[in-house]
């Protein structure tokens, strides 16, 4: 039942008849106004409006947008725990059939007389310092540099206390719910899973193409032997993978490149030399008419019968990017699409894909995890990159858990092979010996060599 506390004059009173009009019928949530009156359901999380300058926002960007900047500029807030706040508002929109309609000029009108009517028309508020302004073409190269940089430069102090000490930036896999067993041990696992998958030995070559802070770069290396070509576009990445093949001693078997994916044609044996290649959350950075092209790429490089990981997020075709926050304030440019279509974008350019295992809920867990440690140690997180920077995570981990929870995002890894000219491709019948033993030491082969094909993987398992 929609109720309103606040006084006939009140700010809430006069704003839930432009609520109930842009959003297509009651609120799903309690909002409180700026004058402490109130309207909407009683028993729901409560949306604090706390000054009027929010309003002032939404006319200025209605949607997503605006609501999100108003929350990054703490404009407005959710009084209860934000994660579920966020899923109590998407239950009630769906069990109300709420369809926000188009708002016409009168609608705008209205809206525009209210808010002057509270004292909230004016200006434009300022854009938060934290929303990306990309200039260029879509997907050239210095267009593709400035968005990583944007997200994975914040700075490497950002994600040594937002990560586990793997700094592994992607989807985890859990293998235990045992009492200890965390996220490091997730990331461990899932480094294993395609060191397995790929089927990497000592000695053998590995491209490792948006090698991130250099988790698996560091993992095949060290616990495999492999020798790896890392390359990321992003500086600050490049410069912690260097300072840690230095501290480990590996600087025999790891070389890392800073450089656009496009530009590794001269690296040498560039032409088939690879054993493997792994794109760990890289591809959706690639754009959708690029794909193609990086897919060749995947296939030029190995040699026959080399292996190929793509591990990647997927979304429906009617949202193929991150949306309108996403895309302004963590990644702009993002790219996703059914794994349906990636799968034959990787076909199309010659390799032969033979497993494909969802993680979809291994991600809720990482990303909550994530989340976690973003909260428990959030003064930390304000004083390196202050409020409105630390705001904006909270926002994209909750809400980017959700997505995951609720289908509406998916991530996958797809394994794939360049098959040799008589058609061979080289891989095991079976998935055998693939999947690690929670609490063996990675690397070692005879602990899943010797169990079932399926030992040791959690309920959370993707297949």
């Amino acid at each position: 039942m929609n109720t309103s506390t606040d006084t006939p004059g009140g700010a809430a009173q006069r704003i839930a008849p432009v609520i109930e009009q842009f959003l297509g019928g009651p609120p799903p949530v309690r909002i409180r106004m700026w004058d402490d009156t109130e309207t909407g359901p009683e028993d729901a999380p409560t949306v604090h409006v706390r000054s009027r300058r929010a309003l002032r926002r939404l006319l200025w960007e209605p949607g997503e947008l605006g609501l999100a900047e108003a929350y990054i500029s703490g404009d407005i807030d959710i009084a209860d725990d934000l994660a579920d706040g966020l899923r109590a508002m998407r239950r009630a929109s769906r069990e109300q059939g709420l369809r926000a309609p188009r708002p016409t000029v009168a609608d705008r009108l209205r809206a525009a007389g209210t808010a002057l009517r509270l004292g909230a028309a004016g200006p434009r508020p300022p854009v938060p310092a934290a929303r990306a302004g990309l200039r260029g073409a879509l997907h050239s190269k210095a267009r593709d540099r400035a968005a990583i940089s944007h997200h994975y430069d914040l700075s490497n102090a950002f994600y040594s206390l937002l990560l586990d000490e793997t700094m592994a930036y992607s989807c985890g896999y859990w293998t235990s719910d045992a009492p200890g067993y965390g996220p490091a041990d997730a990331q461990r696992d899932k480094l294993e899973l395609i060191c397995r998958k790929l089927d990497l030995e000592p000695g053998a070559r590995l491209l490792d193409i948006g090698c991130g802070w250099g988790s698996l770069t560091l993992h095949a290396a060290a616990r495999h032997g492999v020798r790896v070509t890392a390359v990321t576009l992003a500086a600050e990445q490049a410069a912690h993978v260097r300072r840690e093949v230095e501290a480990r001693d590996l600087g025999e078997l790891v070389e890392v490149h800073h450089r656009d994916y496009r530009d590794i044609a001269g690296l040498p044996g560039f032409r088939g030399g690879y054993d493997a290649v792994s794109a760990v959350e890289m591809g959706e950075h690639v754009g959708d008419a690029e794909y193609p092209a990086f897919a060749a790429l995947l296939h030029s490089v190995l040699r026959p019968r080399g292996r190929a990981l793509v591990q990647q997020m997927s979304r429906g075709t009617t949202a193929p990017g991150g949306g309108a926050f996403i895309e302004s304030y963590i990644a702009p440019d993002m790219h996703m699409r059914p794994l349906g279509e990636t799968v034959g974008l990787l076909e199309g350019a010659g390799l032969e894909v033979r497993d494909v295992e969802s993680m979809r809920e291994h991600y809720v867990l990482t990303v909550e995890a994530w989340h976690r440690t973003l909260e428990e140690r959030w003064p930390e997180f304000v004083a390196l990159v202050g409020e409105e920077t630390a705001r904006v995570w909270r926002l994209y981990l909750v809400g980017g858990a959700l997505a995951f929870e609720e289908r509406r995002m998916g991530v996958d890894q797809i394994l794939s092979v360049r098959p040799d000219a008589g058609g061979a491709a080289g891989l095991p019948a079976t998935r055998h010996g693939w999947y690690p033993v929670p609490g063996a030491v990675p690397g070692q082969r005879g602990d899943a060599d010797a169990a079932p094909a399926d030992a040791g993987r959690g309920p959370a398992a993707g297949q």
